[in-house]
């Protein structure tokens, strides 16, 4: 379902079906990468573990899959003094799987 503000929102499902975590996108890639950057963050990417985030979008029965992955870089040089001052970033990414439909929602 559609906000105001053009923005959709995605519940991050759990593997009993719990929806705890609830992220805001414009695209359901955009709402996948905020999730994304809550992992664990590997010390690169190419170090970085694979995980399965399923997001379904509120008001309907579709349940996003992506593959995600987080690691951490060197915050860059014309960061803002508050971001600077942690020295390191979370980066994320995120590959589409595919679309599941629920049957109960």
């Amino acid at each position: 379902m559609v906000r105001e503000d053009g923005k959709r929102n995605f519940a991050l499902r759990e593997e009993g079906g719990d929806e705890r975590s609830v992220f805001s996108g414009s695209t359901p890639r955009q709402a996948a990468l905020k999730a994304a950057r809550r992992l664990a963050p590997a010390s690169s990417e190419a170090d970085a573990e694979r995980h399965e985030l399923r997001l379904r979008e509120h008001g309907t029965d579709k349940v996003h899959i992506y593959e995600a992955w987080a690691w951490e870089e060197e915050a860059p040089d014309n960061a803002p003094d508050w971001l600077a001052q942690q020295n390191r970033i979370t980066e994320a990414n995120v590959s589409k799987k595919g679309i599941e439909h629920l049957e109960e929602i």
